[in-house]
């Protein structure tokens, strides 16, 4: 299985980086840096929710029914005419039931270091989040996901199943970030470059993670 940032890369994944970029009136490639950082952490975020039967029972669902990949057999209508607010609203229902009071300080962090405002990222993401959605959906088809307990390794695939301790320590930190400031210091500090030596070699570790970003 391709993980959440092979599809990035493919055709796909231009065709849905451009999409957001003009849908909310973002520079490509920093919308490109929020999306490379953002996905990899809403997956994390998912795969935690899920680990509890009530979290897996209410994802599966959303993927079997709203959420069934149908979304990506038309992305040209979706962006073509701007992208309609009722996906905005659902995007925005979406990242507040998956990261919960965690949000605004993912927002926060990630924006930093993709160099735009903690709202700006909060648009690409209320538009990503359905397109997400869609994509483990369409996964689950391809998958035969028929059941809560497959969730795991589907979610595990998409994140990248070798991922090393110290990448899923990483996205548990950035989840952490709860927007009291110390947390978030101290992963902005690790996202840009600080105390590498501390953190064990976390530029190349970023290398990996972000796509060489």
């Amino acid at each position: 299985m391709s993980g959440i940032l092979d599809l990035l890369n493919s055709d796909l994944g231009k065709s849905i980086i451009n999409g957001v970029a003009g849908s909310t009136g973002n520079d490509q490639s920093k919308t490109e840096s929020v999306l490379t950082m953002a996905l990899p952490v809403l997956m994390k975020a998912m795969q935690r929710n899920a680990s509890t039967p009530q979290g897996a029972e209410g994802l599966m669902g959303a993927i079997q029914g709203k959420h069934d990949g149908s979304i990506l057999d038309n992305l040209g209508g979706l962006f073509g005419g701007g992208v309609d607010n009722e996906v905005k609203t659902d995007g925005g229902k979406i990242l507040g039931h998956i990261l919960g009071a965690k949000q605004s300080g993912v927002e926060s962090v990630i924006g930093q270091k993709a160099g735009i405002d903690a709202s700006s990222v909060a648009d690409i993401l209320k538009v990503a989040a359905p397109i997400l959605m869609g994509v483990l959906g369409k996964q689950a088809k391809q998958n035969n996901v028929s059941s809560s307990n497959d969730l795991g390794g589907l979610l595990g695939g998409l994140l990248g199943g070798s991922k090393t301790q110290h990448e899923q320590s990483f996205l548990e930190k950035i989840l952490d970030a709860d927007g009291d400031g110390s947390v978030i210091d101290d992963v902005a500090g690790m996202l840009l470059g600080g105390d590498k030596k501390k953190s064990g070699g976390l530029g190349g570790l970023l290398g990996s993670l972000f796509g060489g970003k």
